[in-house]
């Protein structure tokens, strides 16, 4: 089966997002007020190809977690659906 898996990793919130500091800073150049945090993370999209759901979710923690993401820095959450 085919599947796609929709991944977020962000800094983790104890953690100082520089980039997003910024852009907080920046924004009232563009005259847009009232932001007062924007937290600056990537967005993976991957296709795979499994027996069934739970073993395409494993193969995604996986890839999260000891490659995608650092997880001493960076907090993860995906969606697996199939294609």
């Amino acid at each position: 089966m085919k599947f796609i898996a929709h991944i977020n990793i962000m800094p983790k919130a104890e953690l100082l997002d520089p980039q997003g500091k910024v852009v907080v800073k920046n924004l009232p150049n563009l005259d847009i007020k009232g932001v007062h945090d924007v937290r600056i993370g990537k967005h993976v999209t991957m296709q795979l190809h499994a027996d069934n759901e739970q073993e395409a979710h494993d193969k995604v923690e996986t890839a999260c977690s000891k490659l995608l993401a650092n997880v001493i820095m960076e907090s993860y959450d995906f969606v697996v659906e199939e294609a």
